[in-house]
């Protein structure tokens, strides 16, 4: 009796045990995943395997500050444009030396060097003005705003063949060229009629030269021995008139400066003086009675054209060809094909009819288009034999 009251009593102690552990275990918190700091990725079977957690200090946050940055490619010798750079955030131990934190030190200035997208800009890729890319060593400023492919070429112009000297840096033209042809001996390359020098056979069987004559040999019907034929003036040459070379870029009008600088340099602002307790003093205007009239009238433009052709363009000016520049509009870069306009083209489209001889004229005679030159009561006409006569205009 007393072994079954002393086994009772023992089962109530091991099951109170039991349950009072159960209850501490279930109010205790949950602790988080442990870091599998070995890298074999926990207990796949979930039967729960221990991991050793992972224990460091704190990383320090990255530190940025703003750069500008260009966000398109800056070729040297351009003035950087407002949308052209940006500002970006760039991390502060990283900053280069001489970069630049505010768009206004970089808006209107010179690359001095090619400047890549999404690259920096820094101080020592920019100029004020296009002298200083010489201190680069990268050759000269003109050379710099010439595009890859391209070069530059020189050609005389006057007002009439520039457009009245409307073309500036930046325009583009198309050029036109006219010709002038005429016939010519092909071996000895000279304007036809060939001079023909008759010859005659002496009693003593020598051959005599006679007089040279302009003109060439013909049988005539009307008399027993051949005639010469020559002509009563020069070879009249055949114009043909052709645009050429398209959309050609115009570097700049008239000479450069000695300094390179032909964009030309900022100029400095005069601060006024200020005068105390009042407005700054006004800059006073320039004395216009004193002033000099300024003629401009340069006689040389630049184009910047394909390299052959400007091998065309030196070939039309040694040849002392007339050039025409043809100013086109600013948005127009398109390229098309003209007709070479002859005399044939210009009275066949235009309906231009040959004129009648009539027995009667104009007094004073015309021999040439716009070659009457009046002063005073006195007219010039050139006629057409080359030579030249005056009248007096009594009704003037």
């Amino acid at each position: 009796m007393n072994r079954r009251l002393l086994l009772l009593l023992l089962l109530l102690l091991v099951g109170g045990g039991v349950a009072a552990y159960l209850l501490l275990t279930q109010n205790q918190p949950q602790n988080p995943p442990a870091t599998d700091v070995a890298g074999t990725g926990g207990d796949q079977g979930g039967t729960g395997g221990q991991t050793q957690q992972q224990q460091g200090p704190t990383p320090t946050p990255i530190a940025f500050t703003e750069i500008v940055i260009a966000i398109q490619e800056l070729p040297r010798g351009i003035v950087i444009p407002e949308n052209g750079v940006i500002t970006r955030l760039w991390p502060l131990d990283s900053f280069p030396s001489y970069g630049i934190q505010d768009p206004r030190d970089v808006i209107g200035k010179i690359a001095r060097t090619d400047i890549a997208r999404e690259a920096p800009v820094l101080q020592t890729q920019l100029v004020d003005n296009l002298f200083d890319l010489g201190l680069s060593g990268r050759g000269s400023d003109a050379a710099a705003v010439i595009p890859p492919g391209k070069v530059a070429i020189a050609v005389p112009v006057d007002r009439l063949t520039n457009v009245a000297h409307a073309p500036k840096s930046g325009d583009r033209v198309d050029v036109l060229i006219s010709f002038l042809f005429v016939d010519v001996d092909e071996e000895f390359q000279s304007i036809k009629p060939n001079k023909v020098t008759l010859t005659t056979v002496t009693q003593e069987g020598n051959i005599q030269l006679l007089t040279g004559i302009d003109g060439r040999i013909e049988p005539s019907g009307d008399f027993p021995n051949p005639v010469v034929v020559g002509p009563s003036e020069r070879q009249r040459p055949r114009l043909v008139t052709q645009r050429t070379i398209q959309n050609a870029l115009v570097l700049n009008v008239g000479m450069f400066d000695k300094e390179g600088d032909f964009l030309g340099r900022r100029p400095t602002p005069t601060q006024p003086i200020a005068t105390p307790g009042g407005p700054p003093t006004p800059t006073p205007p320039p004395n216009i009675a004193t002033a000099t009239p300024n003629v401009y009238n340069p006689d040389i433009v630049v184009l910047v054209v394909d390299p052959q052709d400007a091998v065309v363009l030196a070939w039309a000016t040694e040849s002392g060809l007339p050039m025409f520049f043809a100013l086109r509009s600013a948005q127009d870069e398109s390229v098309s094909e003209t007709q070479a306009v002859t005399l044939e083209y210009m009275l066949t489209t235009y309906q231009i009819p040959q004129p009648p001889r009539l027995p009667y004229a104009l007094e004073p005679p015309i021999f040439a288009i716009r070659q009457l030159i009046r002063q005073g009561q006195v007219s010039l006409y050139s006629l057409s034999d080359g030579t030249q006569t005056t009248t007096t205009d009594n009704n003037q």
